[in-house]
């Protein structure tokens, strides 16, 4: 035991930086290690005691350099105790941090997780650490593993994981990686702001078709997106266009509801369409029965699946899906997946939301069909 004795010289400043470190002066700590380390002739112990007591007290005063100097050379010296090594990282990453020097931060966080580290707040902090140093691609890698890690073992990723995965992958101009993260986000953390984001994102794909339009809008619509006037007046009137003249009265009594409608220099155009909306839906309730004949009659079931869209919209769902069903049936539909789409969509509006998951997924097309699709099964399948 004699080659680990400490001479009074090296011992008292060591001494007086220990009661400062527990007084909370740490710079003050800092300065008597730097007295005991200026003594010669050193043993091997007394400068691995000096190197420690001086590592901790300049991680301790925000001396990054200094503390992993010192905290290495501790740590070389194979006086060091496994738990007291992992003690050290920890010190080590947080002085980095503290530091801004967030990539001599995420190095230290690595070698302590390889080192055997379990400390949530070091293991969790790496990704962030490598977003932060600026290794976008690093923390995607390190992100994306623990989010399928999370899904596997059936735990909900956290949003400040997708959030980070999000933009670490919006950094290197990865839009599939980004999109991708978008839709994890409104699946578990369905946030008006989210969808926004992805519903935005994948209407703007290229060759994506323009006949999709009131599909976006019926996804923006369920997912409380409506928040302009062009918003409620743009859906109305394609939703009237289109036929289903039900629907656009309840978007635009919607949109009068939320005051987004009624106000300003627009407000007797947008009444103005709120009368037609009106006086359609009750042609259509005096002419129905002549509209069922004569999408009875026709030679392929586009008009059936329409009028049942239509039906659904005016909140005769049984009806309307059983008329849907019948005309995808019958077939000779000129785009059979658009009329999939709305018979899933049609499932989720009456509550069935198994049968729309079901049918969603069976939809096809490189057109921003099969997108808009997988959109609204994410809607069905929210957390």
């Amino acid at each position: 035991m004699a080659q680990e004795a400490v001479r009074p010289e090296v011992g008292k400043p060591l001494a007086a930086a220990s009661n400062l470190m527990r007084s909370g002066k740490h710079r003050e700590a800092l300065a008597k290690t730097r007295e005991a380390d200026a003594v010669g002739g050193k043993s091997a112990y007394e400068s691995f005691v000096v190197d420690r007591m001086m590592g901790f007290a300049a991680a301790s005063a925000g001396d990054a350099q200094t503390a992993a100097k010192a905290l290495q050379s501790a740590m070389d010296s194979g006086k060091m105790s496994g738990s007291e090594k992992l003690t050290a990282m920890e010190a080590l990453v947080s002085a980095y941090y503290r530091a801004k020097d967030f990539k001599g931060a995420a190095a230290w966080a690595d070698r302590y997780t390889r080192a055997g580290g379990t400390n949530a707040q070091i293991t969790g902090l790496s990704a962030q650490l490598r977003y932060m140093s600026g290794d976008s691609a690093g923390a995607a890698r390190e992100l994306s593993a623990q989010v399928a890690g999370d899904i596997k073992a059936g735990r909900k990723p956290s949003e400040e994981k997708l959030q980070l995965l999000a933009n670490a992958y919006l950094n290197q101009k990865n839009t599939d990686g980004y999109l991708a993260t978008l839709e994890k986000l409104v699946t578990y953390y369905p946030k008006p702001s989210y969808w926004t984001d992805v519903i935005s994102r994948v209407s703007r794909k290229t060759g994506f078709a323009d006949r999709l339009a009131l599909e976006v809008y019926r996804l923006k619509f369920a997912t409380n997106n409506m928040a302009s006037v062009e918003d409620y007046m743009q859906m109305a009137q394609l939703a009237m266009q289109e036929g289903f003249n039900a629907e656009g009265k309840k978007v635009v009594e919607k949109g009068f509801a939320a005051n987004v409608l009624g106000q300003g220099p627009q407000a007797e155009r947008q009444k103005r369409l709120l009368d037609l909306a009106n006086k359609r839906v009750a042609t259509e309730a005096a002419t129905f029965a002549q509209l069922e004949k004569e999408a009875n009659a026709s030679a392929d079931g586009s008009l059936l699946v329409n009028l049942g869209m239509s039906l659904v919209g005016a909140g005769q769902a049984a009806k309307g899906i059983a008329m849907m069903e019948q005309g995808i049936q019958k077939g000779g539909l000129k785009r059979p997946e658009d009329s999939k789409l709305r018979l899933g969509i049609a499932y989720l509006m009456a509550g069935q939301k198994p049968k729309a998951v079901q049918m969603l997924k069976t939809v096809q097309g490189k057109d921003g069909t099969a997108d808009v699709a997988r959109l609204w099964t994410l809607h069905a399948q929210q957390h």
